[in-house]
């Protein structure tokens, strides 16, 4: 397999099911057409069948499922024009293999420009929440950011910028989201991004605002130690 090796992107833009499921899944990245594209290891005619469950292929296996709820998907678009042409902005991020560095593009923001805006951003009040996106927006190259899994564990922010042209990876805690707080899905969605950075040298750029991991016995009993470290491991 070329896991680490070349940049995998897969675009589903119609039915994906049984066998042919795991192709798509071994990849970097999955990216799905709203209403059009679906995925599932069994259908819904075999889901009644076996279970008694009446569900339809939308909340089987649609672009929301995987984005929102089983992370399966990086992201969803409403036709597939725009996924095309989204896919091929993220191509436009990432070197052609692990040997090669990230494409160098032209910019045109002054490096040593003042951002008064961001003076304010953070509230004097600790428990009031702010936008991180507005920083990540802020800082790079003419506010260009693809960003990886919005939907899915949004206490936590993941995707690609350039700074002065060169890609870099971004990780970050969004205090509008469970108070920035990590938790199980954060720390996979985390970590898995880190581990691509990492085997294709994309610098990681990490805005941290975090008053820890999210407390309760649902994320215990759903080994949040474990998952948990996966990030630790990543940055590690």
């Amino acid at each position: 397999m070329a896991s680490g090796v070349i940049p995998q992107i897969s675009l589903i833009m119609g039915p994906c099911a049984g066998g042919a499921v795991y192709s798509p899944a071994m990849t970097d990245f999955i990216f799905m057409v709203r209403d059009s594209s679906y995925m599932f290891v069994t259908g819904p005619d075999v889901v009644k069948t076996v279970t008694n469950e009446v569900v339809t292929a939308e909340e089987l296996g649609g672009a929301s499922t995987h984005t929102k709820k089983s992370s399966v998907a990086d992201g969803a678009f409403e036709n597939d024009v725009e996924a095309l042409a989204e896919v091929r902005r993220l191509v436009d991020f990432l070197p052609l293999n692990n040997r090669e560095k990230p494409p160098v593009r032209p910019f045109f923001d002054e490096p040593g420009r003042v951002e008064q805006s961001l003076d304010t951003l953070i509230p004097d009040n600790a428990n009031t929440p702010y936008d991180m996106k507005e920083l990540i927006l802020k800082v790079a190259d003419e506010a260009d950011f693809y960003e990886v899994q919005a939907e899915f564990a949004k206490n936590i922010i993941t995707g690609f910028i350039r700074l002065e042209g060169l890609t870099v990876g971004v990780v970050a805690n969004q205090p509008m989201v469970l108070a920035g707080c990590l938790d199980i899905d954060s720390s996979r969605k985390a970590a898995r991004f880190v581990r691509f950075c990492d085997a294709f040298e994309i610098p990681i750029l990490t805005f941290v605002d975090v008053p820890g991991f999210l407390p309760g016995t649902g994320q215990e009993y759903g080994g949040v130690i474990k998952h948990g470290a996966k990030l630790l491991f990543a940055y590690g």
